[in-house]
């Protein structure tokens, strides 16, 4: 039984709710199915919810578009090996950042990686882009979609921080992963969602990450190598089964990614490493490049260069990045690599539909 925040339950209404959660010892209960795995090690059981985190640019998305593809077929995609039932072999796939375009590449990039043409819907995929709705809203939508797809048995969430208004927020995170823990075992279905880490560390972000990491069924890490920056590191850091061996995948000159095989994982050193030379796609956050940009370009375009980067250090230090001349000509370079921000004549206007 349901209740809502502003609903008291009554004494017979929480009588049928222990009549429900009871366990007995006589009961038939089946073990949760084992739907995802990598090699020999479970990381996805029908009735749980997994997650991956990783910095900016670990390719986080390219990794779950391989487990993606593996559950389109129920194959084997890079090491990711998917075998969900007969009648669940659905598939949601929610972006809750990126704009039409940026969903449809990744869609396409699903289809090439299960082997399928990319110019027709599977029609055991469904994928939402829920950029330009609210947080409450993107949660309604997520809940009705679970509700209304038949067959569902994955659903991935890329991502979980903007189904939140405040990612600091305990009773937000608390309410996000009692919905994920409800619609699991209703529906009996596999989440899996993305989350940033912390820039400074390897933590998931915010109270969500928090929660996340006590409450999930597999945590894995995506981590750029830091001798091959190419080259992305797939490794579980909180798993319930047994730990599977990192494993680490290049993006090829057709866009997918593929294995790096052999590959042998490094051996973490002592103490904090060293940190290296200022990198705004390492050091700073994607939301925080967005909501920075959000100021920075509050009036519209820019007319010169100069104006520009003053814009920038103001447009950051709002949101807790202070930086001199030399770091805001490294920022503005990687927006307009990335391009965030166009550069039109002597102009600058921001681009809100591609990603960084």
């Amino acid at each position: 039984m349901e209740t809502t925040d502003n609903h008291t339950p009554t004494p017979e209404e929480l009588a049928l709710c222990i009549e429900e959660s009871a366990v007995r010892a006589a009961d038939a209960c089946e073990q949760s199915p084992a739907v995802l795995r990598v090699d020999g090690s479970v990381i996805g059981t029908l009735g749980n919810f997994s997650a991956s985190i990783g910095k900016a640019k670990s390719k986080k998305t390219f990794n779950v578009a391989a487990l993606t593809a593996a559950a389109v077929t129920n194959g084997t995609v890079l090491h990711y090996r998917a075998s969900f039932p007969e009648g669940k072999r659905g598939i949601l796939y929610i972006d809750t950042e990126q704009g039409r375009p940026h969903c449809q590449q990744v869609l396409r990039r699903i289809l090439r990686l299960a082997g399928l043409p990319e110019e027709r819907d599977p029609d055991n995929l469904v994928m939402l882009t829920l950029r330009k709705f609210p947080p409450d809203m993107r949660m309604a939508i997520v809940d009705h979609a679970i509700g209304a797809i038949p067959h569902l048995g994955l659903v991935i969430i890329d991502g979980i921080r903007d189904l939140l208004y405040d990612i600091n927020s305990p009773k937000e995170a608390t309410d996000i992963i009692s919905r994920f823990m409800q619609w699991t075992d209703d529906r009996q279905i596999h989440i899996h969602t993305i989350l940033h880490q912390n820039k400074n560390d390897e933590n998931a972000r915010g109270h969500i990450g928090t929660e996340l990491n006590n409450k999930a069924e597999t945590v894995m890490q995506i981590e750029v190598d830091k001798e091959e920056r190419s080259i992305s590191v797939v490794e579980a850091i909180h798993i319930r089964d047994r730990e599977f061996e990192p494993f680490a995948f290049r993006i090829n000159s057709e866009t997918l990614p593929e294995l790096v095989e052999p590959y042998q994982p490094r051996k973490r050193g002592a103490g904090r490493p060293a940190k290296g030379p200022f990198d705004p796609a390492r050091d700073i956050p994607e939301d925080v490049h967005r909501a920075a940009l959000d100021a920075v370009f509050a009036e519209g375009s820019i007319g010169s260069y100069r104006e520009y980067q003053e814009r920038l250090k103001k447009g950051y230090e709002l949101q807790g990045v202070k930086f001199g001349g030399n770091h805001a000509t490294k920022v503005a370079a990687f927006l307009r690599e990335q391009q965030m921000v166009i550069r039109e004549g002597n102009a600058y206007r921001l681009n809100p539909d591609l990603r960084i």
